[in-house]
């Protein structure tokens, strides 16, 4: 004959053995789910790079490593076209969006985290509205206006519509936010000005959103095809994607190992800035969360 303690205690421990069940079925059902993902998104980069050390007389669909590795198609890569150049050209681009981007969305996004002066929130609401607009329904006045500048077929036509994102701004402005108004009423008790204040508090405080809009302002330069391809017309000024379009379309060197080889060219420095930033990324995702 059970004791009311041990009857007692039957019903808890089959509910906790149940829910242990639960737990773990949920668990392998989370992690089934992100190696799904991991296998959508890394797939297609891997299948690339294996194709890109495949052998000139290997077919590329013949199973998925290759029989005889080798980098011969790096080689080739940098043989058919000036890829230096146009490596040159795109860090070009890329280092002065990245340096307006930080600059303009860090001054922007004080300006529209501060309170106190008339105008805030139509300006606010105004940049909100225009992240409706798809680039393509701008670039032909984008366009116009670079070609009366005089910059068609420069970097810096390429550079400028891209010289500080709206995006970037907003993030900026919900760094600032997130920072303590106690901080700054003792900076400003201290006798530190707006700029003392903007230097020193603020910036510091928003490390983790200005790795992100360095990584995306970076991302966004390195990988533009379109703009490129309507102001340039001199292939010396050509950026990466422009020469990787031009290697993958000439008839002498349509070779999808060439194409693959120069794609994995072009994804190496995205990767390493990532990986180099990647600690104040993903702080700064949490740091930029758009708040109206």
């Amino acid at each position: 004959m059970s004791t009311p303690s041990s009857a007692g205690t039957g019903p808890p421990v089959r509910r906790t053995a149940a829910a242990r069940r639960r737990h773990r079925i949920a668990l392998a059902g989370r992690y089934t789910t992100l190696v799904l993902m991991l296998v959508v998104m890394l797939g297609p980069i891997v299948w690339q790079f294996l194709t890109s050390i495949r052998g000139r007389t290997e077919n590329v669909y013949d199973g998925v490593l290759p029989a005889r590795p080798t980098l011969d198609n790096y080689v080739r890569v940098a043989e058919s076209f000036p890829l230096l150049q146009y490596v040159g050209n795109t860090l070009t681009v890329a280092v002065l969006a990245i340096t307006s981007n930080m600059l303009f969305a860090a001054m922007g996004g004080y300006a529209l985290s501060r309170a106190g002066w008339k105008g805030r929130r139509i300006v606010f609401t105004v940049l909100v509205a225009t992240l409706m607009f798809p680039f393509e329904s701008v670039m032909i006045s984008m366009f116009l206006t670079v070609r009366e500048m005089g910059l068609v077929d420069t970097l810096i036509g390429v550079w400028l519509p891209g010289a500080v994102s709206v995006l970037n701004i907003m993030i900026m402005r919900a760094a600032f936010l997130a920072v303590p108004r106690e901080v700054e009423e003792a900076a400003v008790l201290d006798g530190a000005g707006e700029w003392t204040r903007f230097t020193r508090v603020f910036l510091p405080a928003a490390k983790g959103a200005l790795a992100v809009v360095c990584i995306t302002s970076f991302m966004g330069a390195w990988d533009d095809f379109l703009w490129p391809l309507l102001v340039l017309t001199d292939s010396d000024h050509y950026t990466l994607q422009l020469g990787l379009k031009t290697l993958a379309g000439a008839t002498t060197v349509n070779d999808q190992r060439l194409v693959a080889a120069g794609a994995m060219a072009a994804l190496v420095p995205m990767m390493l800035l990532f990986f180099a930033l990647q600690r104040f990324f993903f702080k700064g995702v949490g740091e930029g969360a758009v708040k109206i």
